[in-house]
């Protein structure tokens, strides 16, 4: 059978080798590759997606010995709970090469840089080893770091040494924690699907794990007091780096929290549930009051990050404290869908706003008034991808927030005071849309033209897909729910 898995994880580095032996490739040539190339893993993941998962464990496993006097192995494979997010990053950085295929500055640097980084995400999404998953986790830093420090706005070299030392840093607490799954189980082995059917720690070994994951996981998503990269990163970074940092790389963090942290020390998790819960609660207020002082419209779009991701952490914290099999099942399938909507919601913000800052050059609510009437169709995306945001139903975000908190009234009722966050968000993209697209025209911005093909060619697939997933999420939540119905704890 075709190795459908690693193709798609590999194809992107490939392309990256080839524009690499390329002698001073044109900057067309080089974002043909890009496009092409990105556009041949989203078909792999989507004949993934065709190929399903089982109702328990993980499908389509490929595996190659790689050490084996350690037990570690080439293992990569997909369940429910990861496919989701596979195909997600790859249709968010199809779509992230054709909006950058107007850039000229350094083109061949950048789009090998944009393809390592491709490789790096589908492998941590897909990678069932130890080791393997930290190597695809840790090399992603480095393509984020060069394409913020290369290619982002004025403060750009703070905010990439910030973003670096930051997640390195936290990065390093999983390594030992990995050690440890390593050196309790038996037959040692790094083989995350033995550690997942039969947790090697228990007790006070469990615990210090579960807090070196914690402290790792917290810093990716990233949780308060941990965020303070984030801003910052995301103010600085190019468009392209603010959806792929957006809507892929702190997927990394809520992702593990659900796999190594739930999964492999599900005792530990249980106990401390009820202040992981707590961190969630305040990530999701936190959030949405940063925002809601925020002039700038990315750093609120940012800010709007840690609402969100506090509400899939609020989710996960449920899964891991309910005793009832079906309230962890409606738990998860929201924290997971929530993982998925809100790459689709802010990457089409954060596009949204690079349009607007490449007329404007600024991105300060009050210099604008009035775009709707000059800027209709970028006038009225940025209002949908808003409006599903701040939680509307029919719109992407809906489900996902109406099963978390379902199941938190179930299990941690005084947990849903979480559900401000929604009224706060709504309040201040109202705001937003008030002082930027709504009033009087301002003359300054009279010639400012609408997006154009290339721009709308990358924006409407998220836009479409905030729609269909808000109207019809059952075609996402079935290939979730056949995993999550079915995990153990």
């Amino acid at each position: 059978m075709l190795p459908i898995v690693s193709i798609t994880v590999f194809l992107p580095l490939l392309g990256a080798l080839l524009i690499m032996v390329l002698r001073r490739p044109p900057p067309g040539v080089v974002h043909a590759i890009g496009i092409t190339t990105s556009g041949l893993t989203l078909l792999g993941g989507v004949l993934m997606w065709l190929r399903g998962v089982n109702d328990s464990g993980f499908a389509q496993v490929e595996q190659i010995d790689w050490m084996p006097s350690i037990g570690a192995a080439y293992r990569v494979g997909v369940d429910g709970i990861s496919l989701p997010l596979v195909l997600l990053s790859a249709l968010l950085f199809f779509i992230t090469f054709i909006y950058s295929a107007k850039l000229r500055e350094r083109a061949p640097a950048f789009v090998v840089l944009m393809l390592l980084l491709e490789t790096t995400a589908i492998g941590t999404f897909t990678a069932l080893d130890g080791i393997l998953f930290y190597v695809f986790f840790e090399i992603s830093l480095v393509s984020m770091y060069f394409m913020i420090a290369g290619w982002g706005h004025e403060d750009r070299q703070r905010a990439a040494l910030m973003f670096f030392i930051y997640t390195f840093l936290g990065s390093l607490p999983l390594l030992l924690a990995i050690l440890g799954l390593y050196l309790g189980s038996d037959p040692h082995t790094f083989d995350m699907r033995a550690w997942i059917d039969n947790p090697p720690l228990a007790g006070a070994a469990a615990m210090w794990a579960l807090v070196a994951m914690l402290f790792t996981f917290a810093v990716k998503t990233p949780v308060f007091p941990l965020h303070t990269w984030l801003p910052a990163a995301h103010v600085q970074a190019p468009t392209a780096g603010s959806v792929i940092l957006a809507g892929v790389m702190l997927k990394f963090g809520t992702y593990g929290l659900v796999r190594f942290s739930l999964q492999m020390t599900p005792d530990a998790f249980h106990e401390a549930g009820i202040v992981i819960l707590t961190f969630g609660v305040i990530a999701a207020l936190y959030g949405a009051f940063a925002a809601l002082a925020q002039s700038d419209l990315k750093r609120l779009i940012a800010y709007t990050s840690v609402n969100h991701m506090g509400y899939v952490i609020v989710g996960v914290a449920i899964a891991g404290l309910a005793l009832d099999p079906t309230v962890r099942t409606i738990a998860l399938d929201g924290a997971v869908l929530q993982m998925v909507s809100h790459g689709l919601v802010t990457s089409a913000l954060f596009l949204l706003v690079g349009m607007l800052q490449d007329r404007a050059h600024t991105r300060e609510m009050d210099q604008f008034g009035g775009l709707l009437q000059l800027t209709p169709v970028l006038g009225w995306s940025f209002m949908l991808a808003a409006f599903a945001s701040l939680g509307l139903p029919g719109l992407a975000h809906f489900p996902a927030e109406f099963q978390i908190f379902l199941a938190t009234l179930q299990v941690e009722p005084m947990a849903v005071i979480a559900i401000l966050g929604i009224v706060i968000t709504a309040g201040l993209y109202l705001k937003a849309i008030s002082q930027v697209f709504l009033g009087e025209a301002n003359d300054r911005w009279s010639d400012m033209k609408d997006l154009n093909r290339r721009e709308i060619l990358a924006l409407a697939p998220l836009l479409i897909l905030i729609i269909v997933v808000g109207i019809a999420p059952s075609w996402v939540l079935d290939i979730i729910h056949k995993t999550t119905a079915a995990l153990q704890f």
